[in-house]
């Protein structure tokens, strides 16, 4: 899938998982649809990071 069939693909299911909610609602599911994509890019630069290094990340 190219990158414009795939923004419209994402736009259509945001329209219809948009479709019958209050503004409350939909921006809830935005900001937790927003945590979501900010945890799997998380987890891609730590699997990425850990996979160059051969080792696990320690923070703590």
């Amino acid at each position: 899938m190219d990158g414009c069939a795939l923004n419209l693909s994402v736009s259509a299911l945001a329209c219809a998982i948009a479709k019958g909610k209050s503004s409350d609602e939909i921006a809830l599911l935005a900001v937790v649809f927003t945590q979501i994509g900010d945890s799997l890019a998380t987890i891609a630069a730590a699997d990425e990071i850990c996979e160059n290094n051969g080792k696990e990340i320690n923070i703590a």
